[in-house]
C-alpha cells in the first residue's frame, strides 16, 4: 500500500472466490490440490491424512512428488517472505509412505474424492483410450469409477508414454510408474499394448467394434530441429529420441563431446543422461555378480569421463537467470560436469565429410521482444564455434497425426488437434483430445487437469448432461499455533547423491527428507486457509493491530486518501452513515478530520496471528476457511442434442 495510490479488492465473508485466491498454493495448481492441507498434516505428524489429502484430486499425486513443476511452489505465499515451502519434496514424503509404490494399494483408492466424479454413474458404454500416459491413463481412472468400460490401446509395451521415455530413470522410478498406473488398472481398465492407432487399428475400427466414445491422448512424440547447414549430418539427434532410447536400454552411439541445444528441463535431461556413462539399467543385469561388475564398470567409465574422456556442453538462447530450466535441475546439471553456454543462439552445424565437428553459435543479445513475444535478436559479430562430435536437439516436441484420415471427422490447426478448450470435444461429437496434443507441450498437472475436464465431458455427451463444478465452503473458528521458530525455518531442499555416485549410476538423484527434516520444513507453511476476520462493529480504532503487525500491512487510512476511488469512498460513507455526496464537498483535511478506515494488505500476510491476540475487544479473530469444489449434474439435456459441445 502506498500513500499515492490504493489498490484494494473488497473481502465478502460470503464471496468464496477471494478467499480461494488466498490459498495461493491450492489456487495454482491446475487440480486444486489441497497443499496446505497436507503440508499441515505433515508438520503435525498426520503422514497418512497427508497423503489421502495429496491424492484426493490427483491419480498420478506419488508421480507428481517427483517430478512435477510443481507451479504451488511458485505461487507460495512464504515465497514473499523468503523462500517457498518445499511442496512437492514433502509430496514425495508421503506418497513413499503410503503411495501404491509403497506395496499397497488400499490408500489409492480411499483417498478418491469421489466428490470430484460427477454424480450419475452406473453400468455404462465402452469407451476407448488411445494412449496409456498421464492424460489418457487420468480418462480412464474417472470412467470406470463412473462405471463406463474402459479399454485404453497402448502401441508401446508398457504403460507410462512420457513418463517413461521422456523422464529419465534418475528422476522417475519406473517402478513407481508401474504401482501407480497398476493401481488404476486395477480398478476394472482392460490395457491392450502394442496397438498403435494409424497402424493396427483405425478410429473407424473403434467406432465399428462398438465404442461409444473415443479420447485422444497421443500427446507430442517427437522432438524438432531447427533448419541450420548440415542439420542432417548422421551424429544429429533428436533429443527426444535419445531419451527414449537411454530409458529403454537401447544406446545410441555417442561421441565424447557432445552439445545439447535448448535451456528447458527437458534440455538438463538429455544433458544430464548423456553424462551418466551406461544407457543399460541395471535391474537388467542377470545376477548380483553382473550387477557388481556393472557398478565397476560404470565407476571406471565415470572416472575417465572425469578425466576428461567426455564433455557434454549445453547451449542455450536465454542467459543463465533467463533460462526456463528449474535452478535444481541448471545447479545439479553444472555439478556433473554440464559445460553452459548462455545467451547463445546455434548459427551452423559444423561438420568435415559426414562427420559432425562442431556448433557455430552467435551471442542472443534478447530472447523477447519489447511486447514480450519470442523474438531473438542477435548479435552476428560475437562468434563461438563449440568443437563437438555429436549434437542434440531439445528445443521442442511436435505432433505424429498420420493416423488420422478424413472419414475420422476429426481437424487439426496449427499441428494439433482442433479442441473445444472448455470440453476437449474434437470436431467429431465422439471423439475427445486433451493434454500436449490439444494445446502445446505443458507439465504432466496440467495434462492431468485437462484429461479431468475431458473424461466429464464424454460423460456429458454420453448420457445428455450438463455437468458444472460448485463450491461448498464454511468459516469455522481456528485454533492457530505455529511451531517455535517458524519465522526463523529456512528452506531446504531435499539431500542429493554425491556427484560422483549419481554421475555414474542410475540410483535415484533425490533423497528423501528425514521425519524430522519433515516436520520442520511442513512447519513453514503460512496455513494461507486461516484468516483475519475483522468484525468492525466492536472496533474501538485503538491501532494496536496496526502497532504490532510485524509486516507493517495492516492501517488506518485517512478518508482524504480515498477521494479518487469511488466504490471505497462510497463504501467509506456507508460505514459512517454519511451521504456520499456531502462527502464530495469536504476538503481533504477536513475528510481527514472525518474520519479512516482500516486496510489490511493481504497478499504478504504471514498469518502469525499477532494482531487478533493483541485486539482488546476482539474485533479481530482467526478463522478458517474451509472449502471444497464438486461435480454436480446442472440440468438433463434433451437426448436430441447429444453430440452437440457443452461446458464441463
Amino acid at each position: 500500500m502506498t500513500n499515492d495510490q490504493i489498490e484494494f479488492e473488497l473481502a465478502d465473508q460470503n464471496s468464496a472466490e477471494y478467499w480461494m485466491k488466498m490459498v495461493k498454493c491450492q489456487d495454482a495448481c491446475p487440480v486444486h490440490t489441497n497443499a496446505c492441507g497436507y503440508v499441515t498434516a505433515i508438520a503435525e505428524g498426520r503422514d497418512e491424512d497427508a497423503y489421502r489429502i495429496a491424492r484426493a484430486t490427483n491419480p498420478f499425486a506419488s508421480i507428481c512428488g517427483r517430478v512435477c513443476g510443481a507451479p504451488c511452489e511458485a505461487n507460495c505465499r512464504r515465497g514473499d517472505l523468503d523462500s517457498p515451502v518445499t511442496i512437492r519434496a514433502l509430496k514425495r514424503f508421503v506418497t513413499g509412505r503410503y503411495g501404491p509404490e509403497s506395496g499397497a494399494e488400499t490408500n489409492y483408492r480411499a483417498g478418491t474424492d469421489l466428490r470430484m466424479i460427477p454424480p450419475r454413474r452406473g453400468e455404462f458404454e465402452r469407451v476407448a483410450v488411445i494412449g496409456a500416459g498421464v492424460s489418457g491413463m487420468t480418462v480412464a481412472h474417472d470412467l470406470t469409477l463412473l462405471g463406463y468400460k474402459v479399454t485404453v490401446f497402448e502401441g508401446g509395451s508398457k504403460p507410462g508414454g512420457m513418463l517413461t521415455a521422456g523422464v529419465p530413470i534418475y528422476r522417475l522410478p519406473r517402478e513407481l510408474v508401474e504401482a501407480e498406473i497398476g493401481a488404476i488398472i486395477s480398478m476394472g481398465v482392460e490395457m491392450r499394448y502394442n496397438q498403435r492407432l494409424g497402424k493396427d487399428f483405425t478410429i473407424a475400427d473403434l467406432r465399428r467394434d462398438g465404442f461409444k466414445a473415443i479420447f485422444l491422448g497421443v500427446g507430442l512424440p517427437k522432438g524438432r530441429k531447427l533448419p541450420l547447414p548440415n542439420v542432417e549430418l548422421p551424429q544429429v539427434y533428436d533429443g527426444l529420441d535419445f531419451l527414449r532410447a537411454f530409458n529403454e536400454g537401447r544406446p545410441m552411439e555417442l561421441g565424447r563431446r557432445i552439445i545439447v541445444i535448448g535451456g528447458g528441463n527437458v534440455a538438463f535431461d538429455v544433458a544430464r543422461s548423456a553424462v551418466r556413462p551406461s544407457p543399460v539399467p541395471l535391474a537388467d543385469a542377470r545376477s548380483d555378480m553382473e550387477r557388481t561388475e556393472r557398478i565397476a564398470f560404470d565407476v571406471a567409465r565415470s572416472a575417465l569421463r572425469l578425466s576428461g574422456d567426455k564433455e557434454v556442453h549445453l547451449v542455450c538462447l536465454e542467459s543463465r537467470t533467463e533460462m526456463p530450466a528449474d535452478e535444481v535441475e541448471i545447479v545439479e546439471g553444472e555439478e556433473e560436469g554440464i559445460h553452459l553456454h548462455a545467451s547463445r543462439g546455434p548459427r551452423e552445424v559444423l561438420g568435415e565429410g559426414n562427420q559432425v565437428t562442431g556448433l557455430r553459435t552467435v551471442r542472443c543479445s534478447s530472447v523477447f521482444d519489447e511486447q514480450g513475444r519470442f523474438n531473438p535478436s542477435f548479435d552476428e559479430s560475437v562468434i563461438e564455434d563449440i568443437a563437438a562430435d555429436t549434437i542434440l536437439f531439445a528445443i521442442g516436441q511436435s505432433s505424429d497425426l498420420t493416423f488420422l484420415q478424413p472419414e475420422d471427422g476429426v481437424e487439426t490447426e496449427r499441428g494439433l488437434i482442433k479442441v473445444d478448450l472448455e470440453t476437449y470435444q474434437t470436431t467429431a461429437p465422439d471423439v475427445f483430445a486433451c493434454g500436449d496434443i490439444a494445446h502445446g507441450p505443458r507439465l504432466f498437472i496440467h495434462a492431468i487437469a485437462s484429461a479431468q475436464i475431458a473424461a466429464r465431458s464424454m460423460h456429458d455427451f454420453l448420457r445428455g448432461t450438463r455437468t458444472d463444478i460448485a463450491v461448498r465452503r464454511r468459516w469455522v473458528p481456528a485454533d492457530y499455533t505455529m511451531a517455535p521458530g517458524w519465522d526463523q525455518l529456512t528452506r531446504h531442499n531435499p539431500p542429493a547423491l554425491e556427484i560422483a555416485q549419481r554421475a555414474s549410476s542410475f540410483d535415484i538423484v533425490e533423497i528423501d527428507y528425514s521425519d524430522e527434516e519433515a516436520r520442520k520444513q511442513a512447519s513453514r507453511c503460512l496455513r494461507c486457509n486461516i484468516n483475519t476476520v475483522f468484525d468492525t462493529s466492536t472496533c474501538i480504532a485503538c491501532n494496536g493491530c496496526v502497532d504490532i503487525c510485524p509486516e507493517s500491512l495492516i492501517r488506518l487510512v485517512g478518508l482524504d486518501q480515498l477521494r479518487q476511488d469511488r466504490q471505497l469512498i462510497d463504501l467509506a460513507a456507508r460505514a459512517t452513515g454519511l451521504n456520499i455526496d456531502d462527502l464530495d464537498g469536504y476538503s481533504d483535511r477536513e475528510l481527514r478530520e472525518l474520519g479512516a478506515i482500516m486496510l489490511k494488505d493481504e497478499s504478504t500476510c504471514i498469518r502469525c496471528a499477532m494482531c487478533a491476540s493483541r485486539c482488546p475487544t476482539q474485533a479481530i479473530r482467526m478463522k478458517r476457511f474451509e472449502f471444497h469444489r464438486e461435480c454436480v449434474t446442472i440440468d438433463d439435456i434433451n437426448p436430441r442434442l447429444r453430440g452437440t459441445r457443452m461446458n464441463a
